[in-house]
């Protein structure tokens, strides 16, 4: 199979979806991989590393595109991009499709085969490759966070570990799976005052046992979350349903109940956001402010540490891009349920009940 890695053209977003080694392993089974040029180079891989282990390399993201059989990607396409996707042609990428009707509308049109990193599934029912990058994210939240509370960036001028003889900085985490357990790592390892709360008891046991005694779990429902934000400096807004979109868990109004200063982080953005006044931004303008609250809302954190992520990345997807272009998308789906479950969008219809739930009255 000839797999197509075209450079990603979303804003800030400098991570490649393959490594070197990625493609030595897809060389070693059988298989071409065509490299635009420089795709790699804002992740620290030169053309030349590719070159080396058995890639060619592609003049344009046109060519990559019209060439390719399987589109390997990070970010989901662009609308620069709609028109180059192909009927037929496979594309493994984060789509979030919950959150984009108009990228949902544009690959129903292409045809195309569209299987989401966000919704493939393991066995155990985790989600092997939204995984590396939801730690990423989690740990990059407190680093911007606790950033953005500094107070020539509007923040409250809170740091969050404190000094002897002044109050920690208080964190309150909505969430506990990865994002927010790696979130509630870094902010404690910060010696930060931590909250994590989630609507699963069993998950808040689970917590409770391996954080260290600077964080406290509590149950998420809208009492605790309206008494918890008064006191918060960083609210970190970690909830993540596969495929659908996020809930609302902070409204416009609960900002007002909010000291001014505060800093909301909301990694769930890409997913429409659990922080009602969250609306995505960019690396090169990552803020804005509501009510005196920062709102930093990134819809793709990773991107701002792509070596890390980059490696990460392709260390969680390869197997499964392997098995794809071993098999081909229907062979290897039927083989792998958990694959099974990326699929999103086939030959012009959704087949993600998340993505269905969104948009089909829309799309009907």
């Amino acid at each position: 199979m000839l797999i197509g890695v075209p450079a990603e053209i979303k804003n800030s977003e400098n991570r490649v979806a393959l490594t070197p080694a990625g493609v030595a392993e897809l060389v070693k089974n059988g298989h071409q991989v065509l490299i635009q040029k420089g795709a790699g180079s804002g992740s620290g891989f030169e053309d030349s590393e590719y070159l080396s282990v058995g890639a060619s390399l592609g003049n344009s993201i046109q060519e990559v595109y019209e060439r390719a059989e399987m589109i390997l990607k990070v970010k989901e396409p662009i609308e620069l991009e709609y028109n180059l996707v192909r009927k037929n042609q496979l594309v493994f990428t984060y789509f979030h499709f919950a959150s984009s009707q108009a990228l949902t509308e544009a690959m129903v049109k292409s045809g195309a085969i569209c299987i989401a990193y966000e919704t493939v599934e393991a066995s155990d029912g985790s989600l092997p490759l939204l995984i590396p990058m939801s730690e990423v994210a989690g740990r990059m939240a407190v680093q911007q966070g606790a950033k953005y509370l500094e107070k020539p960036l509007k923040g409250k001028g809170v740091l969050l570990g404190g000094v002897p003889g002044t109050p920690r900085g208080k964190v309150l985490i909505l969430g506990g799976g990865i994002v927010g357990t790696q979130a509630a790592k870094m902010a404690a390892g910060l010696g930060a005052d931590v909250t994590i709360m989630d609507i699963d008891l069993q998950r808040l046991r689970y917590l409770a046992d391996i954080m260290p005694a600077n964080v406290t779990t509590m149950m998420s429902n809208e009492h605790n979350i309206t008494q918890s934000i008064q006191s918060a400096d960083l609210i970190i807004g970690a909830v993540l349903i596969p495929g659908a979109k996020a809930p609302r868990l902070i409204r416009k109004e609960m900002l007002k109940s909010m000291k001014p200063g505060t800093v909301v982080v909301d990694v769930a953005v890409d997913q429409g956001g659990c922080i009602e006044t969250c609306t995505p931004t960019t690396h090169e303008e990552p803020t804005f402010v509501i009510d005196d609250i920062v709102h930093y809302c990134v819809a793709n954190m990773p991107g701002a540490v792509p070596y890390t992520s980059t490696i990460a990345l392709t260390n969680s997807t390869l197997p499964y891009v392997i098995q794809l272009a071993n098999k081909g998308w229907e062979r290897a789906c039927r083989e792998n349920i958990g694959l099974s479950k990326g699929l999103n969008v086939v030959n012009g219809e959704i087949v993600h009940i998340g993505v269905a739930d969104a948009f089909e009255p829309q799309l009907a």
